[in-house]
């Protein structure tokens, strides 16, 4: 019997209180995400390359999982509260029906029990193929391939994720119900009373509302123009101005619902009573609302910025090249790519190759001097009679350091470009092309030197008029960093001889068999192929080899932590975010149940009472999702400023395309929750018109 009535309670708990139950749910499953981590694909091949840096970012992972921790305690103590207190009136019938008090206590013990396992149940399912399914994602997008993968099942993922959930929602259980089960039988059966706060004066919300959105525009011009991260002390003045400014913004707000509230019209039916409740909630938990909305904003701005980088990823690597090899001996330039075509050959690897092709760079050796050796006066004035901008400014910078650029053959240049799938690039005698290296530029710049070069403006190369010509090219000499140019210039293969005289440096590039990437996948076959190259001992042969693993690791690395680490902070702060909000309504809303009474008897209709309630949970929930929406696009942007590296920078407008798709996604999993929040409300009121018999 005692049994049968726990698992009775249990279960209308879990029906009654489907969002609290669902982000319990979501909450064990990025629990054990985000310790499984190290059993991911991705993160175990790039132990390999990146060992270090994933062992730092292992390291922060506890880190993580005890501040998350902390979290989900407040969310459960919050919520468990809004579920004993509406039980309250059921707890006075047991106690006095008899039942002791130590076994009140128990019986609340046993539901949360099987609750807690009942959400395990079906959380930690769900993980495992979560897991299995990111980790094979994850593993294809970046070219592993999935011929390798093993199913894995992280125990110690599992363990940690039962005792840290079961921990918490014990602590909570334990501070709730020894309080619930402490109170008088005559306490539990009285309604407890609406609290009502003193009103102030409307001047000083507006002075608070003012205060407030100049502290936030403050806090995100601070961490735009990247002030905020050059200190931590400036860093924690502009989280300090932003959290307080969005509380006193909230604060304030409660004069324009006075405004709209005192301006409404009355002949819509509770207009004025949705209103007069929307302030009075504002009025008891703008400070709630405030937190809550900060919460959201934190999720927007991790999902966007993580999901954003993530997403572009593959777009910065442009990947053509696999190998770039170099010899440091004094061979002469022509000999080097027969020398490496003949060690390939003679230890089998030639069928691994598609392709081999040099790549001269080299500088200018007809003169001994440095200043002055190479003018484009023509290019700079032009630049400088165009409108005032930072675009302008980066560029009349760059440029300020070009007196002696490296030369690139053009015949090889073209090879590149072929093989990329591009317009060959076309030059006369006296004709060159501008090189410069994608992390140098942008698209705004690139587009600014276009136009000029398209006038083809006239230059000086070592007192000889060349002329500059098309679009400045910016394929990747090579595979990863042994050489990138901020400016070069392209020249015929007879005019980069001439100004080298003969002597530059040359670059072997090479392609692996797309039939081998087509059966292993790209970052499997360098792997392999690397081991054969390691054993070659090429130094002996003076010759060093760089492969795209080395930059692709440094790149994949950067993109996973962000968006592993961002994407599970924000599903967290979204479940802690919009439950306090959905379940500080329902709290409102029972507490005023007496008003909704009174409207029943003065005629209201149920329909009539669920519109009202609905109006009122878009205004209580709508405010903090639009507040935490439009700081959304200003936060995502002061993100990029402060984690992108100078390289990837360059990708900050594809990735605020990205992340502003996924922060629209995350707008419509706000509306899901607010729908789910209106049919609980729904569900309330209507125990108001048809009452029911409490056990």
């Amino acid at each position: 019997m005692f049994s049968d009535l726990i698992l009775r309670n249990s279960r209308r708990s879990r029906k009654e209180n489907g969002l609290f139950f669902s982000s319990l749910v979501v909450s064990i499953v990025a629990f054990y995400i985000i310790l499984s981590i190290s059993n991911q694909d991705v993160m175990i091949f790039l132990k390999k390359m990146e060992s270090d840096a994933v062992n730092k970012l292992m390291l922060l992972i506890p880190v993580f999982y005890v501040m998350t921790l902390v979290i989900l305690l407040f969310l459960i103590y919050f919520a468990s509260n809004y579920q004993l207190q509406r039980r309250r009136h059921e707890f006075g019938v047991y106690l006095m029906m008899g039942m002791r008090r130590s076994k009140l206590f128990s019986m609340l013990l046993a539901e949360d029990f099987v609750s807690s396992v009942f959400a395990l149940a079906i959380g930690l399912p769900v993980a495992v193929l979560l897991s299995e399914i990111i980790s094979l994602t994850t593993a294809k997008m970046v070219g592993m391939g999935i011929i390798g993968h093993k199913f894995t099942l992280s125990l110690p993922a599992v363990l940690f994720t039962v005792i840290g959930f079961l921990t918490i929602k014990l602590l909570a259980f334990l501070i709730l119900s020894g309080t619930i089960s402490r109170q008088e039988i005559g306490t539990l059966l009285s309604d407890t009373p609406d609290s009502i706060k003193k009103q102030k004066p409307a001047f000083v919300y507006g002075i608070a509302g003012v205060c407030g959105i100049v502290m936030l525009v403050t806090a995100y011009a601070m961490a735009i123009c990247g002030l905020a991260w050059q200190e931590d002390k400036l860093m924690l003045i502009t989280m300090l101005l932003g959290m307080i400014g969005t509380i006193l913004l909230f604060y304030g707000m409660r004069v324009l619902i006075a405004a709209v509230v005192k301006n409404s019209k009355g002949n819509k039916k509770l207009h004025v009573f949705n209103f007069r409740q929307i302030q009075e909630n504002v009025i008891r938990q703008s400070t709630s609302i405030a937190i809550s909305s900060l919460l959201i904003l934190a999720a927007l701005c991790f999902f966007g910025a993580g999901i954003g980088i993530s997403g572009t990823s593959s777009l910065k690597r442009d990947h053509v090249l696999d190998y770039t090899f170099r010899d440091y001996s004094d061979i002469a330039p022509h000999e080097v790519l027969p020398k490496i075509q003949k060690v390939i050959k003679e230890n089998g690897l030639e069928n691994h190759f598609s392709q081999l092709l040099s790549m001269g760079i080299g500088q200018i050796r007809t003169t001994d001097e440095y200043e002055d050796v190479f003018t484009m006066d023509t290019v700079i004035d032009t630049i400088e009679q165009q409108p005032k901008s930072q675009t302008k400014e980066i560029i009349l910078d760059n440029l300020s350091y070009t007196d002696r650029p490296y030369l690139i053959r053009l015949s090889d240049y073209n090879k590149l470009l072929e093989l990329a799938g591009r317009q060959k690039v076309e030059l006369r005698e006296n004709e060159a092309a501008v090189y410069m290296d994608p992390q140098y530029t942008n698209g705004e710049q690139t587009a600014l030197l276009n136009k000029i070069l398209a006038d083809h403006p006239q230059a000086s190369l070592d007192g000889s008029t060349i002329y500059l010509t098309g679009e400045v090219q910016s394929t990747k000499l090579v595979t990863d960093r042994s050489i990138t140019l901020s400016f070069a210039l392209i020249l015929p293969d007879e005019q980069f001889s001439y100004y080298t005289q003969d002597k530059y440096s040359v670059y072997i590039n090479g392609v692996l068999n797309k039939e081998t990437v087509g059966k292993i996948g790209l970052m499997n076959a360098i792997s392999a192929m690397n081991v054969h190259l390691d054993a070659l001992n090429l130094s002996e042969l003076h010759l060093e080899y760089e492969s795209f693993l080395q930059n692709m690791g440094r790149q994949l690395f950067f993109s996973v932590a962000a968006s592993y680490i961002t994407s599970y902070l924000a599903i967290i702060f979204l479940v802690v975010s919009n439950t306090i909000l959905g379940v500080q309504f329902l709290m409102s809303q029972r507490r005023t149940g007496r008003r909704y009474r009174t409207l029943v008897r003065l005629g209201a209709s149920y329909e009539t009472l669920c519109r009202s309630a609905r109006k009122q949970i878009n205004w209580f929930m709508g405010l903090p999702v639009f507040v935490a929406a439009v700081g959304s696009l200003f936060g995502v942007k002061a993100l990029y400023a402060g984690i992108l590296s100078v390289e990837i920078r360059n990708m900050q407008g594809k990735m605020l395309v990205v992340s502003g798709a996924t922060i629209l996604l995350l707008l419509v999993v706000e509306y899901i929750y607010m729908t789910v929040v209106k049919r609980s409300s729904d569900k309330y009121l209507l125990t108001l018109i048809e009452p029911q018999r409490e056990e």
